[in-house]
């Protein structure tokens, strides 16, 4: 099932930049934490794009995955 999208992230409050971002312009992802749908993920760079919620399943997922893989600006 794929995962549910909020059309207009600006809707919500709340959003933190991911703790790997950094401040030189480089793509950025914001997270709202505690949102009773689950993880609302949106780009930084767009606040008032959509926004793809994930379950906690599915986050968990994402963030293990990325783990495995090196940053390309540090591979």
């Amino acid at each position: 099932m794929p995962e549910p999208l909020i059309p207009n992230a600006a809707v919500l409050v709340g959003w933190r930049k991911s703790t790997h971002s950094d401040n030189e312009a480089g793509s950025c992802l914001e997270v709202v934490d505690d949102h009773p749908a689950g993880i609302p993920v949106r780009a930084s760079k767009v606040p008032g794009g959509a926004a793809l919620v994930f379950s906690a399943v599915g986050w968990s997922s994402f963030i293990t995955a990325l783990k495995g893989h090196p940053s390309p600006s540090k591979a």
